[in-house]
This record gives structure tokens, C-alpha cells and sequence, in this order.
């Protein structure tokens, strides 16, 4: 299970402690001082969980939480200094998944990090991971670097059938056969029209990605770790 664990934490000795503890339970560990660095970095992809400290220096962890959540279901959680029950409710609130004080038990919190990954895992049953996409056919859902696309039913359907064969080139007719069963009427530019709509959503998350490619004259092929 040990995945990758982004830690947003400005004090050093602190940020040392959890590095160590997580890396020595078979984690592999990246470090931000800022939490105006967590977003850029979740973007670029590989990041199964965050540990969030609530007072950066740059902005509060809680509106970095809430600006993270508009984009990723990555688990979250919070560290802080303080412990009242109005802060771990609006951490929760905001999407967090767990929640510690300071001072903490440096393998507590392994554990912790352990057990929500796990849910994550179980909650995330349906998808099969494909390079840098995930996709659950069955839910109509694709993810890129870990952030969820906000597709239409047609773009969804066009991604679903290259992905169902990476690497291979599928030719427009093909694709139109596939995906509009219910449009007959519709010609083989309307694959180029959605195509071009799925790179724009792919470029919003990693600008210089481009997992498609066009084979002129013939149709498309993805390239999943592109």
C-alpha cells in the first residue's frame, strides 16, 4: 500500500519527525514550506495523501484544503497547533479526513496515514488506473493526475474508447460507430470537434501534457503516459 505523501509543514524539526517516521514505514515522502506550493505540486500527479498543517506562514491550511477540493479527492490531514472542537469540526467540514494536534506520535500518525489510504483504496474500488488516467467505466468517471475531468457524455465515451486500447490508433469511423450509437447523423468531424474539447481539459490540469495523438488521415491514439 505505501504511496506517495505530501507534507505542508514550516517547522523544520516537525517536518524532519513525520519525513522520517513515513519513510521508514515504506512511504515515499516530499516536503513543501508553503501551502501556496500543495496545489502546483498535486497537479503534476503521484500523490496518494497530504499532511496539512493548518498555520503556514503563506495562507491558512484550511483555504488551501478548500481550493484542493475543488479539483482533487486526494485524502487529506490536517496538523495544528491548536485543539478545539471548532477547528476540527471546520477542517472536517472543508473535506479534511483526519485530524491531529501538536504534539503527536510520530507513528500515530503513520498509522493514520495507513488507515486512510486504505478507505481511499476501498472507496476507490471501481477505478482502474491506466498510466497517468484512472477511469471507472461503470461510474462514467475519468481522472488525470488525480484530478477529476468534467466531461460530456460524448467526450467521456471518445476517452473511454482510446483508453480501452492505449498505444493503438483507432480510426474516426470507428469511433464514431462507438461512441454515437444514437446520432447517426452526425459526420466523422464531430470526433475531431471533442477531441479537441478533451485536450483543453487535460491541458487546464498539466499544461504541457498531450496524450493524444493525431494520425492524419486515419483517427487518434492515446498515449496514456504522455
Amino acid at each position: 500500500m505505501p504511496g506517495t505523501i505530501l507534507l505542508a509543514e514550516d517547522e523544520h524539526a516537525i517536518a524532519e519527525t513525520v519525513l522520517y517516521a513515513l519513510r521508514a514505514d515504506g512511504f515515499a515522502a516530499e516536503h513543501v514550506l508553503l501551502g501556496g506550493e500543495v496545489l502546483p505540486r498535486l497537479r503534476r500527479g503521484g500523490i496518494d495523501l497530504v499532511v496539512l498543517d493548518v498555520g503556514l506562514p503563506d495562507r491558512s491550511g484550511f483555504d488551501v484544503c478548500r481550493e484542493l477540493r475543488a479539483e482533487s479527492a486526494v485524502p487529506v490531514l490536517f496538523l495544528t497547533a491548536r485543539d478545539g472542537e471548532a477547528d476540527r469540526v471546520l477542517g472536517l467540514e472543508l473535506g479534511g479526513d483526519d485530524y491531529m494536534a501538536k504534539p503527536f506520535s510520530p507513528r500515530e500518525l503513520v498509522a493514520r496515514v495507513r488507515a486512510r489510504l486504505r478507505r481511499h483504496a476501498a472507496g476507490d474500488a471501481g477505478w482502474r488506473r491506466l498510466g497517468r488516467f484512472e477511469l471507472d467505466a461503470g461510474g462514467h468517471r475519468v481522472r488525470f493526475d488525480g484530478v477529476a475531468l468534467e466531461l460530456t457524455r460524448y467526450e467521456f465515451g471518445l476517452l473511454e474508447a482510446l483508453l480501452a486500447r492505449p498505444g493503438a490508433v483507432l480510426e474516426r469511423a470507428r469511433l464514431m460507430d462507438r461512441v454515437w450509437t444514437d446520432a447517426l447523423e452526425s459526420g466523422e468531424r464531430t470526433v475531431d470537434t471533442h477531441v479537441k474539447t478533451i485536450r483543453a481539459k487535460l491541458r487546464a490540469i498539466a499544461p504541457a501534457a498531450d496524450p493524444i495523438r493525431t494520425v492524419r488521415g486515419i483517427g487518434y491514439a492515446i498515449h496514456v503516459d504522455g
